[in-house]
């Protein structure tokens, strides 16, 4: 796939691109041509090496710092990465938490702090983005969705408001911009190995495809929508044939 799609000469930023999905989406990139911005909140030394793998494959990058749920820290990474790579045409807004919580557990909170992280901050990148994507009428824009979105999940209804939040942010961008040659996707995987997956791993036994995803599984697809100047307003689920939703 990445032999097909060609994304030389962009700039790319992935957010909570440090480790598990986050990096295989920013390596995928990478190997098709774009090079990316890194973003991290706490885990430097993972951020700089993966910055480091880009760095091998040829590619410029560089990790950046941000708090991504707050507004003034993602203007100054927006404004710190134009600088150092140029525009930004491929938001892929990845950065999300998902801490376990049951309906008694649950405290407004962790509520708060779930949509800020995992829905805010995307409202706040594509803001970010936009002048300079609808200057040069060129834009993708991936975030990262889940099946819990749409379905009851395993990790609580914070996580599932956070995560259908984004789906209608997805269309709601869509419909505003396709004349603008902007396209804004979502993909929605389910049970992918990886740390957030743990405490609800034993679910893997009711996948059809007899496992769970992999974050590479996860980036392929994310590569594929950026590749597709035709597709925008669409949620892609990826979750081994559990629902065809």
């Amino acid at each position: 796939m990445t032999n097909q799609i060609d994304l030389s000469g962009r700039t790319a930023l992935v957010t909570g691109a440090s480790r598990g999905i986050g990096r295989a989406i920013a390596l995928v990139l990478a190997r098709a041509g774009a090079n990316i911005a890194v973003n991290y909140n706490t885990r430097r030394a993972e951020a700089e090496e993966v910055a480091h793998q880009i760095g091998a494959l040829g590619r410029r990058a560089m990790p950046i710092a941000a708090d991504v749920s707050d507004s003034a820290a993602v203007a100054t990474m927006i404004g710190a990465i134009t600088s150092t790579l140029g525009p930004i045409d491929l938001l892929v807004n990845n950065a999300g938490i998902g801490p376990p919580h049951g309906l008694d557990d649950l405290t407004e909170a962790a509520f708060d702090r779930t949509i800020a992280v995992n829905l805010k901050s995307a409202f706040l990148c594509i803001q970010a983005v936009l002048p300079a994507t609808r200057v040069r009428r060129f834009g993708r824009i991936v975030n990262i969705s889940s099946g819990a979105a749409r379905g009851a999940g395993g990790l609580g209804v914070h996580y599932n408001a956070s995560k259908a939040g984004l789906e209608g942010l997805t269309r709601g961008y869509a419909a505003r911009l396709a004349a603008e040659g902007i396209t804004v996707n979502a993909i929605a995987p389910s049970l992918i190995d990886t740390e957030m997956v743990a405490p609800i791993r034993a679910a893997a036994a009711r996948i059809p495809v007899g496992r769970l995803g992999t974050a590479e599984e996860v980036a392929q697809a994310v590569l594929l929508v950026m590749g597709n100047a035709y597709m925008t307003g669409q949620t892609i689920q990826l979750n081994g044939g559990l629902n065809f939703i």
